[in-house]
């Protein structure tokens, strides 16, 4: 296990490798929560998330004989790219092992910091065991992505750093995954100020830290389903769960909408690009999940590495969420001049039409009429209703898929 001390000889390592990341104070969500929230950002680090504090710090820590024959780390994302920028800053000889699947954005960003990258594996699991076999056969060390006294006490420095720029902060909301970056903080702020408060979240998909607190050891999630893949862990660490065991006051879950929702606010608001596991703090607060208390709230953004397409469906799912995107069914009379009159009522309303489908043709469509497939953006749920109400009254059957019919 390892204390307060090991965090603070870890900060005196990665201060030469990481930059420390500024509290942002959000205006928006102070006010949208009714509490003083500050945001730490370490989706500004460099390779866009926290993740190589801790890999600094392990890889400093090697003996000349293993930093000469290297180290491998298994990973589909942060872990791969911090591993890889801390090897190559150290001088060391790096492999990455990635499941075949991984988007080719990742694989290259990877790939730009110099390790060697197999594609091998149809899941992280399988990655996991060929970067096993790839250590025992060459040597190589093994470098954990979270389940390792090292790299807690290099994620640690997160917690550090919070109380550093926030000395009257009085909770803590921090993404949970396989525990590694909770459980420093967690342990970092809690032996500096016993009486901080420390929050948890995780997806509702994969609530594995949930269940292992239930169980009172860890247990493996089966199938874990969520958005927010940076923290899709099935399973938590065995020294992250006897740190959190003893030092986290509450765990929250939020759903993959929610999520969703907190992207674009954190996007449109706050103008940061964050990631769906980067951005459950955020979900959770915005949800009302987080426990009330006065004072000051630090708010963790683990990480910003979204891929772009995803990220604008993210964007798409959150507006779609807050009322902000409708997708309209509106059936018509077959005659010339009847899509002209649907869409001038909708300029009359005062929304933007961004896509129009005029389907002619299907059995589901009555014989004498067409149907129209609009998507619409709205100033909010409000003026969706008004559009959708003025259609009906004259006298257009409108349906909005996924609601509930009368």
């Amino acid at each position: 296990m390892i204390g307060l001390n090991d965090i603070q000889e870890a900060a005196l390592v990665v201060e030469n490798f990481v930059r420390p990341t500024p509290h942002i104070y959000s205006y928006t969500l102070s006010q949208l929560v009714d509490r003083q929230v500050h945001l730490k950002p370490e989706n500004l680090q460099r390779t866009g998330s926290f993740k190589l504090r801790g890999a600094c710090n392990r890889m400093v820590g090697l003996t000349p004989q293993e930093k000469a024959a290297g180290v491998v780390a298994a990973s589909a994302g942060n872990h791969a790219q911090g591993v890889a920028l801390a090897a190559q800053l150290l001088g060391l000889r790096a492999t990455i092992v990635m499941p075949e699947e991984t988007p080719l954005n990742k694989v290259e960003r990877t790939r730009s910091f110099g390790p060697t990258v197999i594609l091998q594996g149809s899941s992280l699991d399988e990655a996991l065991w060929v970067a096993r076999e790839e250590s025992d056969r060459h040597g190589l060390t093994f470098i954990h992505g979270y389940d390792d006294p090292k790299i807690i006490a290099g994620q640690g420095t997160v917690g550090i750093e919070i109380l550093h720029d926030l000395p009257d902060c009085g909770m803590v909301v921090v993404p949970v995954g396989g525990g590694g970056l909770a459980a420093g903080v967690a342990l970092a702020v809690k032996s500096q100020k016993p009486g901080m408060r420390v929050v948890g979240v995780q997806a509702s998909g994969c609530p594995s830290m949930v269940r292992a607190l239930e169980a009172g050891h860890p247990v493996s999630v089966a199938q874990p389903r969520t958005i927010a893949d940076g923290i899709r862990v099935g399973r938590v660490g065995d020294a992250p769960f006897e740190i959190l065991r003893d030092h986290l006051d509450e765990m929250v879950l939020v759903d993959d909408e929610e999520i969703s929702r907190a992207i674009v606010v954190l996007m449109e608001k706050s103008k940061l690009v964050v990631e769906a596991a980067g951005a459950v703090g955020v979900a959770a607060l915005l949800s009302d999940k987080i426990p009330r208390m006065t004072g000051v709230i630090s708010v963790v953004l683990s990480g910003g590495n979204i891929d772009t397409n995803f990220f604008i469906r993210m964007l798409e799912r959150g507006l779609t969420h807050e009322g902000r995107l409708i997708l309209l069914r509106v059936e018509i009379v077959d005659k010339p001049g009847q899509l002209a009159k649907v869409l001038l009522i909708l300029a009359e309303s005062g929304a933007n039409v961004l896509d129009v489908k005029h389907y002619r043709a299907g059995w589901q469509l009555p014989l004498e009429g067409t149907e129209l497939e609009i998507l619409l953006e709205t100033r909010d749920p409000g003026h969706g209703r008004m559009i959708v109400e003025r259609l009906r009254s004259l006298g257009y059957a409108v349906r909005i898929p996924g609601e509930m019919e009368a």
